[in-house]
């Protein structure tokens, strides 16, 4: 888990890690903007299997929002666009605008994300110049608090769930204030069940790597992982048959979908899925 530093990539995290721990198949949970910093989960190994159970997760930021003028990408890093101004704003009304984005929104992804257009990224389009045609998602904002309000910058929390863009509300609470706003700081506090708590600089992994017992030690307890699933450590006959993809029985539980799979304490076997009664198919075979 990284605490990802403003002004690097996502790919450029993977890149910097995939030398630190001597390992090529790594993957990322959940793009963050170069400008943005915090929570960045990888998974890494065999790990990378379980990535698509954490596409769904909800993600929680703190930020900055600067009022009086929109910008290209929504962020401090675009060229400002429409009028500027210096914003007269009360904390009371920003706070008032800010709760008609909570709940079920369509919000139109920014033109620089990487939303696919005929195959290619947008931003890949929006650079050349090209107009940008994106159809609106359906997402959720469980959470959005203006925290303060000094001159024309406001202090936020948010939670969104999978596939929104924070600095998309930025540029629409701009919009519906009548002044333009851009996205100006952001940081991932969390994602699904990984923390700030969980997360560690790019430093601290390189220190850890040449430590005996190398990255193991920071790596999140395969307990710890997908917690919203039930667990059971199988027996020898039950592992083996999950492990060679045959079916097996998993008396313990009778209606839940998926079930964490584990060897011991520690060793996360699979995810398997159930199909009638106790009865369980493998799904995902780490080994």
């Amino acid at each position: 888990m990284v605490d990802k530093p403003g002004g690097m990539t996502s790919h450029d995290v993977v890149a910097r890690v995939r030398k630190i721990a001597g390992e090529r198949s790594i993957g990322h949970l959940g793009t963050l903007d170069p400008m943005a910093s915090g929570v960045l989960p990888l998974v890494l190994g065999r790990f990378t299997r379980l990535a698509q159970y954490f596409s769904s997760s909800e993600k929680s930021y703190i930020g900055t929002i600067r009022f009086g003028f929109a910008t290209d990408t929504f962020d401090a890093e675009g060229q400002a666009v429409g009028p500027i101004c210096e914003p007269s704003l009360a904390l009371h009304d920003v706070r008032e605008a800010a709760r008609k984005f909570l709940g079920r929104i369509d919000q139109l992804p920014p033109a620089f994300s990487a939303k696919k257009v005929a195959g290619k990224p947008a931003y890949a389009l929006a650079r050349t110049g090209k107009e940008v045609t994106l159809k609106p998602v359906s997402i959720e904002v469980s959470e959005f608090v203006i925290q303060s309000l000094q001159g024309a910058e406001a202090e936020f929390q948010l939670t969104v769930s999978a596939g929104g863009y924070v600095r998309a509300v930025a540029h629409e609470l701009g919009q519906a204030l009548g002044c333009g706003a851009h996205l100006s700081r952001l940081r991932r506090i969390r994602a699904g069940a990984f923390t700030l708590s969980d997360a560690h600089a790019l430093e601290s992994l390189a220190e850890a790597a040449q430590q005996p017992q190398g990255l193991e030690s920071v790596f999140v307890h395969p307990r710890n992982l997908l917690p919203e699933l039930p667990a059971v450590s199988g027996d020898d006959y039950t592992l083996g048959r999950l492990r060679n993809g045959a079916q097996a029985n998993l008396p313990e539980f009778s209606s839940a979908p998926l079930v964490r799979v584990f060897d011991g304490q520690r060793e996360l076997v699979g995810i398997a899925r159930r199909v009638a009664g106790t009865l369980f198919q493998p799904q995902t075979v780490l080994g």
